[in-house]
């Protein structure tokens, strides 16, 4: 006997290899772990959405006794360097039917998640595409968490190869969704008051490029009316509203140059938006708007010679007032030793900008393209979730703002550090009104941020492209929606309660981009920048969006705006939307009182206020202000004096600019 046992466990075993080798001899599976051997039976016909199927295949199977969902995946097996894809099958070895396919979800190894039904035999193959070792091949079942947020799927027109745009267009501070058709025609989808779209094309007249790397969206001549900026391969191109928003005109500049990440952003702080290019090739490009003109620059923002500029984002980092830079890099392409480093570049306030990434540790050589920032832990400073796309230099990092000009890994423990899945887009946004930023980025889902610095992946991936998802409410109920195609994944939200905070600029950009709003309630603080271009391609919402949990009551919105200016809004009603003019609730805080610079008379006054000034003050404009914080009147000063015959009898608040554009208070009483 101690003899006929080798030779009966050996025979046993070179059966059980060579029967894997065909679909008609395909060995079943069940929860556990075993080893494959080489890879050398027959090939599957196709390899499904993975391309050309290998030219041998190792055949297994499963049939399950009751529903449910499946997980099966390759790793290595003792020294073996194998390099494995999984391909499932359904229906019979005569008529095979694709299910699911996946390549190198870990590395070089493969992981595919299917809900199985009861009865049902699903083939599991491996191919040798790109090796023939053998491997270990583990199925498990998946416990199934019931997702913390669901999308319904909506049908829209959205026509073209570019629907990545979701963005205000006819100036009611509703999202509309900008699809481009071509280079000669764009198609708007606006949303209307009671619910739906309505869909209006317009010819561009003169032929420009499509935006087959980004668009951001702004007002950049100030009328009323968002215009756009298209990045291609070839250049960028601007889409210029008229004074009614009725049509559009082109306006190419001729440089030819291979454009990533664009942005609108007041550069130079002088109320008019400028134009930020990333430069895959070279250093990056900004257009200085002069009122007239777009007028090109390169250099002083991100000067790496062969560029590798990917994704840039405007934020206020260090809490100074003005915006600044981060530039995502990739180490892929031209770009060269060195051109993988992220980039973060100080505002120096005087128009001039400092890369201070290595000493901020925030120098990362992670092969990303965009990266999500927000306040991920409601400290009132902005922290990073820096993605991946690619594993070669490492997973991606979630960074936390120290408040000091330095970051710190947080990595470890964030959800992050357990996941290699892969995008281009990463985004921050409340999706489900807690109070706490998610991110949606890689696996196709949301990492739903808990405040503390980890994140909780939602089940279920979502069907979403990895380029078309720019985010918006687009139905105004409060939650965000994603668009993707022709198909708004409309947010069935729950029963937390938000805000969301428009603006209207008068000394800033009419936009309100660069501007910091900030809410404070139960929670704490919570803060949004206004951002034109987020992600790696896509133009989500330029309204502030905040959720808000369960609290009842949002005690004071503050917006502090790129001219300096601060509204102070207090007892802010939840669910609603908050329109902000610039100035009209300012904090009388923020300016100075006219201690010996003027004095006005008479004071109290039936009419007329006039100014006795001293030194260089020469006063320009003035705003009165109710108490309350409301603005009654804005006039110009002539004659060193203005009117206020028109108010009624009471106290009010004097706010005089001068020629310099220095503001000072004075209080005034109207008989």
């Amino acid at each position: 006997m101690k003899k006929i046992f080798p030779f009966f466990v050996l025979l046993l075993n070179s059966t059980w290899v060579l029967a894997q080798l065909t679909c008609a001899t395909a060995v079943p599976l069940s929860v556990g772990t075993i080893t494959a051997p080489n890879v050398t039976g027959d090939a599957p016909t196709t390899a499904c959405s993975l391309g050309t199927p290998g030219s041998k295949g190792l055949w297994y199977k499963y049939t399950p006794t009751e529903n449910k969902t499946i997980k099966v995946t390759t790793s290595a097996a003792g020294s073996n360097n194998a390099d494995t894809r999984l391909i499932v099958f359904t229906g019979n070895c005569t008529a095979l039917s694709c299910l699911i396919a996946n390549d190198d979800f870990a590395g070089n190894f493969s992981q595919v998640t299917f809900n199985a039904v009861a009865g049902t035999t699903y083939y599991i193959v491996c191919d040798n595409k790109y090796s023939s070792l053998g491997f270990n091949i583990t199925l498990s079942e998946v416990v199934v968490v019931p997702d913390r947020l669901s999308f319904i799927p909506q049908s829209v027109s959205s026509t073209g190869s570019f629907n990545n745009c979701v963005v205000d267009m006819n100036g009611d501070y509703l999202d509309d969704i900008v699809s481009v058709i071509s280079a000669t025609q764009i198609m708007i989808s606006y949303q209307q008051t009671g619910g739906g779209f309505t869909n209006v094309s317009y010819t561009v007249p003169t032929t420009i490029i499509t935006p087959s790397w980004s668009i951001a969206a702004g007002d950049y001549d100030n009328n009323g009316f968002n215009d756009l900026v298209y990045g291609s391969g070839s250049g960028i191109a601007f889409l210029k509203a008229n004074s009614d928003g009725t049509a559009y005109t082109s306006d190419r500049k001729q440089q030819s140059f291979l454009v990533q990440r664009t942005n609108f952003i007041d550069i130079n702080n002088d109320g008019k938006l400028d134009a930020f290019i990333c430069d895959d090739n070279a250093p990056n490009r900004y257009y200085l708007n002069d009122g007239t003109n777009m007028n090109h620059n390169q250099g002083g923002l991100g000067d790496f010679p062969s560029g590798g500029n990917y994704g840039s984002i405007w934020i206020d980092y260090d809490n100074d007032g003005d915006m600044d830079l981060y530039i995502a890099k990739c180490s892929g392409g031209g770009s060269g030793p060195g051109g993988n480093i992220d980039e973060l570049h100080r505002n120096n306030g005087n128009g001039t900008f400092t890369n201070v990434a290595a000493t901020a540790n925030m120098a990362n050589p992670t092969q990303t393209w965009s990266a999500a920032w927000g306040d991920f832990n409601n400290d009132g400073w902005m922290d990073a979730v820096v993605g991946i796309n690619s594993t070669s230099n490492g997973l991606s990092k979630v960074m936390k703002n120290n408040g000091d000009g330095t970051f710190t890994d947080k990595s470890a423990g964030s959800g992050y550090d357990t996941t290699n899945a892969l995008s281009r887009e990463y985004v921050a946004h409340d999706f489900d009104n807690d109070g706490f930023l998610d991110v949606l980025g890689a696996g196709n889902t949301i990492m739903f941020g808990n405040g503390d610095f980890t994140f909780v992946p939602n089940p279920t991936a979502y069907n979403l492209s990895y380029y078309d998802r720019p985010i918006g409410d687009l139905n105004n109920d409060g939650f965000l929606d994603i668009q993707n195609g022709n198909t708004v994944m409309m947010n069935a939200g729950n029963t937390n309660k938000w805000l969301k905070v428009t603006l209207k600029g008068t000394q800033s950009n009419r936009n309100g981009i660069g501007a910091r709003v900030e809410i404070y309630g139960a929670w704490g603080k919570q803060i949004r920048d206004i951002q034109s271009g987020t992600g790696f391609g896509n133009m989500s919402t330029l309204n502030a969006h905040f959720g808000i949990g369960q609290a009842t009551a949002i005690t004071k919105v503050i917006v502090k705006w790129p001219s300096g200016i601060v509204d102070v809004i207090n007892n802010v009603t939840p669910n609603t939307t908050l329109n902000v003019v610039e100035g009209t609730f300012l904090d009388t805080k923020e300016v100075q009182t006219s201690q010996e610079t003027f004095t006005i008379y008479p004071n109290p006054t039936h009419d007329i206020i006039s100014f006795k000034t001293t030194n260089d003050f020469i006063p320009v404009d003035a705003k009165v202000y109710e108490m309350s914080g409301r603005m009654v009147l804005q006039t110009k000063v002539e004659r060193n004096s203005i009117s206020i015959k028109q108010l009624n009898t009471g106290n009010y608040l004097l706010i005089v600019m001068d020629k310099n554009g220095k503001t000072y208070s004075q209080k005034v009483t109207k008989k």
